[in-house]
């Protein structure tokens, strides 16, 4: 009897063990299994994100240059799918949501190309207002990745 309770318990610990040993070879991370790679993932639709400091008394000078300068420009650009406008009275702030295609062709825009529309955007806002610097500082510049 003693014999079989000393087997029953070393049977015992070889199935755990064997158990244990299972779980951890054929343990996957489902995460990563599913998860998209960049290269995959820039064909997808993204949302670029910007915040200016938008002062309220500034608000339609703002917006007209927005109109002249960046609308035209976006709207010829590859990918471009629209954008949306927001602005908080409360925190003097604007909210420009612009939507693309894909992050592969937002991002293959030359960083020359939109350098060259923001200067004419600021030169026209500093001729407009008369000041030497321009009043629309970017607060924040990020990517929105759109959920299914």
């Amino acid at each position: 009897m003693k014999k079989i309770l000393v087997l029953n318990k070393k049977l015992k610990r070889v199935w755990l063990l064997l158990t244990l040993l299972i779980v951890l070879l054929f343990q996957t991370n489902y995460q990563k299994a599913t998860a998209l790679t960049m290269e995959n993932y820039q064909s997808g639709q993204i949302v670029e994100e910007l915040r200016l400091s938008v002062p309220s008394e500034l608000k339609e000078t703002w917006l007209k240059a927005e109109k002249t300068f960046w609308e035209p420009w976006l709207s010829k650009q590859k990918g471009f799918m629209g954008r949306q406008i927001f602005w908080d009275k409360q925190k003097q702030e604007a909210l420009i949501l612009v939507n693309w295609e894909s992050k592969k062709l937002w991002k293959s825009i030359p960083m020359s190309e939109v350098n060259v529309i923001q200067k004419k955007f600021e030169d026209n806002v500093k001729t407009t207002l008369n000041v030497s610097q321009n009043p629309f500082e970017l607060i924040y510049e990020g990517e929105l990745d759109k959920q299914k």
